[in-house]
């Protein structure tokens, strides 16, 4: 029980760095506690529209990430195509920090708070 809230704490305070990154780059945000906690409310958003709609063919993973990009949308300035871009640099982000933590043995190629990584 304890490991897997560590490594939850740890993939969340991953993912709210990608958030931080796409958010700065996109919107010059730099507040690394609203990126926390928009990763926490994303990663709940993921989870329980995953859970409830997810398992639609094709149309349940769309709703999935709508969900996740609506609180992206709702917690930064800009409008969807602004947090599309957020998504995808935070996304990019995480996958360069997963890949040189897991190069190192550190890490599992995993975070919470930015879909699909």
């Amino acid at each position: 029980m304890i490991d897997n809230l560590v490594v939850f704490l740890v993939s969340l305070l991953i993912g709210a760095f990608g958030i931080f990154v796409g958010a700065k780059v996109v919107v010059d945000t730099e507040d690394y506690t609203y990126a926390l906690i928009t990763a926490l409310i994303g990663a709940i958003v993921w989870a329980v529209v995953g859970l409830f709609l997810g398992w639609i063919p094709l149309l349940g993973p769309i709703l999935v990430f709508l969900a996740y990009l609506a609180v992206i949308n709702a917690r930064y300035p800009g409008g969807w195509i602004d947090a599309l871009v957020i998504t995808i640099v935070a996304w990019l982000a995480v996958l360069v920090v997963l890949y040189v933590l897991a190069f190192l043995g550190l890490t599992a190629f995993e975070a919470a708070g930015v879909p699909g990584v």
